[in-house]
């Protein structure tokens, strides 16, 4: 059943003071989740273009979004993938800004999904070591947080201590990471430039053949807010976590050979590792939420972990992942080897829409998010309220844009509670 949120209608008016000429006809905000630092909303203007807005939910995660647009604007033609291309900001009375950008066309990942081989998996370990190849003087002047390894192995070592106290980590797991954080040896990389949360809702794939996954290719990679200057093991370690030995051995094989500088040896070994460590983040989260039901289910996955890998303090590497860490040229001396055909059907799809241009999808199969509007008997969206907000009173510069919502909506369409890759 459709229905009309006040959130949905506060972004879709933010989205129209952020974007000159921007009528929204239907929007959609996501149901919102514990921990997460936006409210993200899907906005179809009158020209039936897609976009993206996204709002910090508070003043800490707003420092951060200015970074990553900083960030943004200078990696936007350094990669060989799109990433989300801000045109506007709204301001609220608080400080905060809402980001408005063009919705990118694409299917999320489903990292546990990707068949081995030369197509998808190899596509993928290229584009992570383009990321990983990135100057780090590129973070530095967009403001993005700069560790070493020994400042990396030290963060960990904080949020152990801070799951130890809480009880809730059984003596297992706590025994075996404290061990791996202590083999120093493990933790000897070269700092460099990652995304932070490189994992399948983040990265969007197309599909030349609807019919073979491996003719997939990395479209676009989303969601920059941890991006900083560390471990590179942390961009591979839900690749690492969830995917099945030969596509890890696939995607680091072509991650290795891309790369200008020596993949480590253990950076396979600290991906798992980085992966398991992303529990006690999940229950440090949820108890600071005050969450019952996160907390059960950090708990949960807390003791099933345990009983997976408890026993083990040595973290040995897996025989059934492979690749060379010496990188070479990776520009080919001959044409590619013809891919293997395959069967493997592609990650089942979404919702793709289309770019701001309203370029039609390349997949050639297209799941319509949105119904058309008519742009006929115009009815303005009333100005959205929000409580959250009344407590606050400092005013905006005169020079950034306020909410004005009177024209917002030229034929208000049913607004419905959704999510998705953003």
């Amino acid at each position: 059943m459709s229905f009309v949120t006040t959130d949905a209608l506060l972004l879709a008016a933010l989205a129209s003071a952020a974007v000159p000429g921007l009528r929204p006809v239907r929007a959609e905000a996501t149901v919102p989740v514990p921990g997460e630092s936006h409210q993200v909303g899907y906005i179809e203007d009158v020209e039936r273009r897609r976009w993206i807005v996204r709002l910090p939910r508070d003043a800490v995660a707003s420092a951060r979004q200015d970074s990553t647009t900083r960030l943004l604007a200078l990696l936007s033609r350094r990669l060989p993938f799109a990433v989300p291309a801000p045109k506007g900001f709204a301001s609220l009375p608080d400080g905060r800004h809402a980001m408005v950008y063009p919705q990118i066309t694409g299917h999320p990942l489903r990292l546990a999904e990707i068949p081995t081989g030369p197509g998808l998996a190899a596509e993928l370990g290229r584009a992570l070591a383009a990321l990983h190849n990135l100057d780090h003087r590129l973070y530095e002047e967009a403001g993005m947080p700069i560790y070493d390894a020994e400042q990396s192995r030290h963060r960990h070592l904080v949020h152990l201590d801070r799951a130890a106290a809480t009880g809730r980590v059984p003596v297992g797991l706590l025994t075996r990471w404290e061990r791996l954080l202590d083999d120093i040896s493990l933790w000897r990389f070269a700092p460099t430039p990652i995304h932070g949360r490189f994992d399948g809702a983040h990265l969007l794939a197309t599909f030349s053949s609807e019919d073979d996954a491996c003719s997939g290719r990395i479209r676009a990679v989303l969601g920059w807010e941890d991006a900083r200057v560390g471990d590179p093991a942390e961009d591979i370690a839900e690749l690492a976590a969830t995917a099945p030995d030969p596509t890890v051995s696939t995607v680091l094989q072509a991650y290795a050979m891309s790369r200008l500088v020596h993949p480590d040896p253990h950076l396979e070994r600290r991906a798992r590792l980085a992966a398991e460590l992303r529990h006690i983040t999940a229950l440090l989260t949820a108890l600071t939420g005050r969450d019952q039901h996160a907390i059960d289910h950090a708990v949960h996955a807390l003791k099933d972990l345990d009983n997976q890998v408890g026993h083990d303090t040595v973290l040995q590497a897996r025989p059934g992942v492979t690749f060379d860490h010496q990188p070479v040229d990776p520009t080919p001396d001959s044409e590619p080897a013809p891919r293997p055909e395959s069967s493997a059907p592609p990650p089942t799809p979404v919702s793709e829409p289309e770019q701001a241009a309203a370029e039609p999808d390349d997949t050639g199969t297209v799941e319509t998010l949105y119904t058309a509007a008519p742009k006929t008997d115009p009815s303005p969206l009333p100005t959205p309220t929000n409580d959250t907000f009344a407590e606050d009173t400092a005013s905006t510069d005169d020079d950034k844009p306020h909410i004005a919502a009177s024209d917002a909506i030229t034929e208000p369409l049913p607004v419905v509670a959704g999510s998705g890759a953003h």
